[in-house]
C-alpha cells in the first residue's frame, strides 16, 4: 500500500502530549525536559536562525542585484467571453466583476483580454485592455474606458 492510497481517518491526528500530570503518566515532574540546563527552563529555545555561533545561513548566502517583486503591477485577467454574462447595456467595472465572481476583490486591477466572442453592448470601465478586447467591445457598440 502506498501513502496516497490510505483513506482511513484513524491515526491522522496525533494526540497532544499532556505533561506535568504526575509520576504515573511518565511525563510528570520535569515533564520530559530533563533536569537543569537552559533547555529545561520556560522561555528557552533561542533566536530563530541562530546556529551556535556559526555564521548563519542567511548571512552566508550572497545577496546581489535588485528585485522588482515589490513594485510589479498585478492585474486580474478577464476575457471578453466572460463579459457576455452581463446584461445588454450594463456598466462593467471591477465591483460588478467581483459581484459576478470573475475577480477576487472589488479593489483589484483588471485587464480585459480578447479571447472569445462578445454579443452584447457593454460599458466597460477597467484598468487595461488588450488591442483585441478593445476592438471587440467597440465592434459590438460598447464603450471602453480606461480607469486610472
Amino acid at each position: 500500500m502506498l501513502s496516497h492510497e490510505i483513506t482511513s481517518i484513524a491515526g491522522r491526528h496525533k494526540q497532544q502530549k499532556r505533561v506535568g500530570r504526575g509520576p504515573g503518566s511518565g511525563h510528570g515532574k520535569t515533564c520530559g525536559r530533563g533536569t537543569k540546563g537552559s533547555l529545561s527552563r520556560a522561555g528557552s529555545g533561542g533566536k530563530v536562525g541562530y546556529e551556535g555561533g556559526q555564521m548563519p545561513l542567511f548571512r552566508r548566502l550572497p545577496k546581489r542585484g535588485f528585485s522588482n517583486y515589490r513594485f510589479v503591477r498585478r492585474y486580474e485577467i478577464v476575457n471578453v467571453s466572460q463579459l457576455d454574462k452581463f446584461e445588454d447595456g450594463s456598466v462593467v467595472d471591477a465591483k460588478s466583476l467581483f459581484i459576478a465572481g470573475l475577480v477576487n476583490s472589488a479593489g483589484s486591477k483588471v485587464k480585459v483580454l480578447g479571447d472569445g466572442e462578445l454579443t452584447k453592448k457593454l460599458d466597460v470601465n477597467v484598468h487595461k485592455f488588450s488591442k483585441a478586447a478593445h476592438d471587440k467591445i467597440l465592434s459590438c457598440g460598447g464603450v471602453v474606458k480606461v480607469v486610472a
